[in-house]
Parts: structure tokens; C-alpha cells; sequence
């Protein structure tokens, strides 16, 4: 089916050169490993679609770890492809692996060995964040010698100052670029500030302007169509939106508009047919697109990679996403950083030690330690009957609430994500909450504003347990580590376990209990461990109804 448009409206319409990335930004999902075939309907597919150019993937000198052919986008590789004459050919560059410690142009010649006549790469393009620019930038006049048209994307350009953005306007008409891309990475941007950038761009730069969207407000196709009426004449997309995170404007979506401001006609069939066959089912398999943690994220300025990374652990929950998101509201999580991410679970760096001993409590004493697994509702009646008999010092992780709460002697929490999200929570109930209280965030701290709270500090260091009298060194920041480790810096008889059930054989989180368990249970002090409810881990086991 052939599809005919005519002049819609006043939309600069002259030069758009309608770019989709799909290979390169989708490949974050699958390494960059998409089968030839594949790769064959697509570019099938864009010819027919009306794209001008196809950005294959990235060049990269990092040979850590397996990637697909379209993380190195060789001039071999691509010569192995049927590529229609109708498009060309694009490539993208980390401009961290340009600036630093070593000779750009030695990169360069690395990355390109040929000249564009020789290559089938006609068009580059250097993924930049603003404080690379300068350095980086030197790189347009090496790859323009060379016959190649180079693009600069600046990234995270919503938050910058006007005066940033028009200095590196200013600095680029300095240098022989094609196009000046700005990118909305946090895809926190809307037609008005979209139009604002692109106006601030234009007081010193007269060449082609580039977008790259994100769709996060569900706003990238109308960003894009509104950067065009500003007059913007280069535009990304990928099919189904394909990308990190909440993905891009939709190549099946921006083909229609691009054709109707051109008057062109397109077939959408061939379109339609690799997204069913292709990439609707890796979209179902890998879940790139917006959803409200990505609406958050793009309303507050925080990394898409951060909400990418949670919803790809099965540690997290919704809660533990949304405290995370408030705390990366309030610290900061403009730049994703592995590390920043680890912070909001692992937070506690350098052992400090508390002013709580638990051995005023625990000495010589057993613990009923309750998880938050389903056995410990499936066997309450035979709990409670045992707590009743026996009194050990009952200890409830977080705001395990299946036992009645007057049979629960204390709380424990230390996983700071979870403490954000459950601060109300124990501020409601009435036991004391044992957490390292002198190295919570001063949010924390102000949310449990009148709790009364046992102060026993925690460092994480990784595949470690120390135990001392008021302070404990775990692996992670777990809560049931830190109880573990309070029984056996109190030094209780032991320690019988209830709720601890255990996951799915492939859940990730079986393995990583499992290796905790074990090493807890290889340290010099830890305390005998009892599992008294039904469990898939490893432990010594009785049953709580032989012990009533």
C-alpha cells in the first residue's frame, strides 16, 4: 500500500533529513547482536518508509565482552549487507572514547581506517556531553578531511543555561560540522523548551540543527514536529520506539509525518511487517517504552537508565522504585551512574558505630527472626503459639504486620530505599526500630521524627561479615544481613527463622540468599540458624509444630 500526502500545514519542509537509529540505540538491549536477516527487512523496510539515513550501530574500540557486529559497525561488515541505494549510511561515536589520556586522532584513525569514498559510512556522528565538547570537537576537521559528514549530539541539554548552550553554539560554527544535534536525554523536554533551545542555538550557529527525543512524557513525536517548526532539519527515530529506557519517537509514526510536510509518497507494508515479525516481540521480551516510573524520571531530570536498571532487577518493587525516584529527585541523578544507583541500596560507605549494643537484649537469648515470606501467615497459628510458650525475642523485618503486633518485640530495617518508602509505616507502629540511625540521609531521619530507634551502625563491604558490639560490616545492605548480624553481635542462642520461603529456581535472588546465608554462616560468631517454617534455602530445619 502506497501513501500519498499533501501539504498539511507551513512546516519548514525544505532539506529534512529524516535519520532512524534503531540499530544503534536498540542494541543497548541486545548487545548490539541482530541477526542479518533481520537486519535485511529492516533496511528494506526504511527505504520504503522514506528515511534518508540509517545509523547502523556504533564504532567502538571496547572489546570487553561479547557484542553483536553492530557495536563495531566494521566497513566489512557493512559491505556483507544489501544496503538500498536510497539510503545512507551513519555510525555513531562515544565521544568518551575520543577525549582523555590518548591522541584523538589516533582514535580516529582507528575507528576509521578509511576514507568515506572508500567506506560505506558516509555520515558520523559524535555522541557528546557538553563538558567533552571542547576537547572533542577537533575531531569534526579530521573526520571532514576525511570525506565523512559529521553530526555532534550534545546530550542533556534541558538543564543547561542558556549561556552553556550558547557558547557551544558558538564554539561549533568554529568547526567544519554538518549538523548540531541536541539530544533530550532525560526526556524531560516540551515544544516550548524544545523551540527555547533551538532559539538559543540559532543566535550563534547557522548550520543544520539535529533532535534526538525521548519519549518518557510521551511527548518525542511532538517534540520533534515541533523542533521542525523552529527549524530544525534533522530527526531521529526508531521502530517501535526502540531504545534505552523509555525509548524514542516512533520510526512508524514520524515516517507519516515526515512524508505528509515532504508531499511524498511511502509504503508503510514492509514497515509493518518487520515490526510484527521483529521488533514487537523483542519489545515484549526486553519492555523498552514509557510507563510512570519513565514519566517520573522524565518530570524530575533523572537518568532513564536508572528506572532501566531497577525494572530490570527483581530486587527492586514498585516501592522500592518510587522511594528510589524521590531520592534521586532529591540527591540528584541527572548523570546515571552505576554507582549513584548502588547508593540508593547500598548506601552506608565506612563502618560507624552505633550507640545501641544488642547484647543488652539478645545475650544468651534465641531470636525468632520473621521474613516477609508467605509462610509466616500460612503458619501463624502455630507462631503465635510458640511465642506465647516459649517468649523468645521476636524480631519482624521492615513492617511485617501477619503476627499480631504485641507479640513482636523489635523491628529492623536498614535498606535505605525501603526506609524511604516505609518511614510512615513504623512511625505507626509501636516497637522499637533497630537501624543505623546516625548514617540515615537527613530525609529519614526527619520521616521517623519521634520514633524510638536502636542505633547500630552497618558499612557494606563486598563478601564480608564483621560483627562487633555496636556495629556490624555486611556484603549488602539487606535487612536480613543486618539482623543476622545483630543476633550475633547480641550473641542470642540462636536464631530460628520463619517466612524465609524462597523464591522461583530461576529467581535471581535465590542464589544471591543462598551465597549470603552461606557466607553469614562461615563467620566466626555468626549464630546458629533454624528454619522453622518451610524454605528453598539451605538452612538446618525443624518444623514450629514439633517445637510448641
Amino acid at each position: 500500500m502506497i501513501l500519498r500526502f499533501k501539504m498539511a500545514n507551513s512546516m519548514n519542509t525544505q532539506k529534512i533529513t529524516f535519520l532512524d537509529c534503531t540499530l544503534r540505540d536498540g542494541g543497548y538491549y541486545n548487545d548490539w547482536d541482530f541477526d542479518t536477516d533481520l537486519i535485511a527487512r529492516y533496511l528494506e523496510a526504511m527505504s520504503a518508509a522514506g528515511v534518508d539515513v540509517v545509523e547502523m550501530g556504533l564504532r567502538t574500540l571496547n572489546v570487553h565482552g561479547f557484542k553483536g557486529a553492530c557495536a563495531y559497525t566494521t566497513d566489512e561488515f557493512l559491505g556483507s549487507l544489501r544496503i538500498p541505494e536510497s539510503l545512507s549510511v551513519g555510525v555513531m561515536v562515544n565521544a568518551s572514547e575520543l577525549v582523555g589520556d590518548h591522541s584523538l586522532e589516533d582514535r580516529l584513525e582507528r575507528l576509521f581506517p578509511r576514507c568515506a569514498d572508500d567506506s560505506p559510512v558516509s555520515v558520523v556522528r559524535i555522541a557528546c556531553h557538553i563538558h567533552e565538547f571542547d576537547e572533542a570537537v577537533a575531531g569534526s576537521g579530521w573526520l571532514k578531511d576525511r570525506g565523512y559528514r559529521v553530526g555532534f549530539n550534545l546530550m542533556q541539554v534541558a538543564d543547561r543555561a542558556q549561556d552553556e548552550i550558547e557558547r557551544i553554539a558558538e564554539k561549533a560554527s568554529q568547526y567544519p560540522i554538518d549538523v548540531l544535534y541536541f539530544a533530550d536525554s532525560m526526556g524531560s523536554m516540551d515544544p516550548e523548551q524544545t523551540a527555547r533551545i533551538t532559539s538559543w542555538l540559532r543566535r550563534h550557529w547557522q548550520g543544520e540543527l539535529g533532535i534526538h527525543t525521548h519519549d518518557n512524557l510521551r511527548m518525542a513525536l511532538q517534540n520533534t514536529l515541533a523542533s521542525v517548526e523552529e527549524g530544525v532539519t534533522w530527526v531521529d527515530s526508531t521502530v517501535t520506539g526502540m531504545g534505552r529506557g523509555p525509548g524514542n519517537a516512533r520510526t512508524e509514526e514520524l515516517a507519516i509525518e515526515i512524508a505528509q510536510l515532504r508531499q511524498q509518497q511511502i509504503s508503510l507494508v514492509p514497515l509493518m511487517r518487520v515490526l510484527r515479525r521483529d521488533f514487537r516481540p523483542m519489545q515484549e521480551r526486553y519492555g523498552w517504552g514509557t510507563n510512570p516510573f519513565y514519566y517520573l524520571a522524565g518530570k524530575y531530570g533523572i537518568h532513564p537508565t536508572y528506572i532501566q536498571e531497577m525494572l530490570g532487577d527483581s530486587r527492586y518493587d514498585e516501592e522500592d522504585i518510587l522511594a528510589a525516584i524521590e531520592h534521586l529527585r532529591v540527591e540528584g541523578g541527572k548523570k546515571f551512574s552505576i554507582h549513584t544507583l548502588d547508593a540508593a541500596k547500598h548506601f552506608y560507605g565506612d563502618v560507624q558505630s552505633g550507640s545501641w549494643n544488642p547484647g543488652s537484649l539478645l545475650s544468651n537469648t534465641e531470636v525468632l527472626l520473621l521474613g516477609t515470606g508467605p509462610g509466616v501467615g500460612r503458619h501463624k497459628w502455630a507462631l503465635e503459639n510458640y511465642i506465647r510458650k516459649f517468649k523468645p525475642v521476636v524480631i519482624a523485618l521492615n513492617t511485617q504486620a501477619a503476627i499480631p503486633s504485641e507479640l513482636i518485640s523489635l523491628r529492623v530495617a536498614c535498606h535505605p530505599v525501603r526506609l524511604l518508602a516505609d518511614c510512615h509505616a513504623h512511625t505507626m507502629l509501636p516497637q522499637p526500630l533497630i537501624t543505623p540511625w546516625s548514617m540515615l540521609p537527613d530525609d529519614v531521619k526527619r520521616s521517623l521524627d519521634g520514633k524510638e530507634v536502636l542505633d547500630f551502625g552497618l558499612s557494606v563491604e563486598p563478601d564480608v561479615f564483621r560483627f562487633s558490639e555496636t556495629s556490624c560490616t555486611l556484603p549488602t545492605s539487606l535487612v536480613v544481613a543486618y539482623a543476622l548480624a545483630i543476633a550475633a553481635s547480641g550473641q542470642a542462642s540462636r536464631v530460628l527463622m520463619a517466612g524465609f520461603d524462597g523464591y522461583g529456581a530461576d529467581d535471581p535472588r535465590n542464589r544471591e540468599m543462598k551465597e549470603l546465608l552461606d557466607l553469614y554462616q562461615q563467620t566466626p560468631g555468626a549464630r546458629e540458624l533454624v528454619s522453622v517454617t518451610p524454605t528453598r534455602y539451605e538452612l538446618m530445619s525443624q518444623s514450629i509444630y514439633g517445637m510448641s
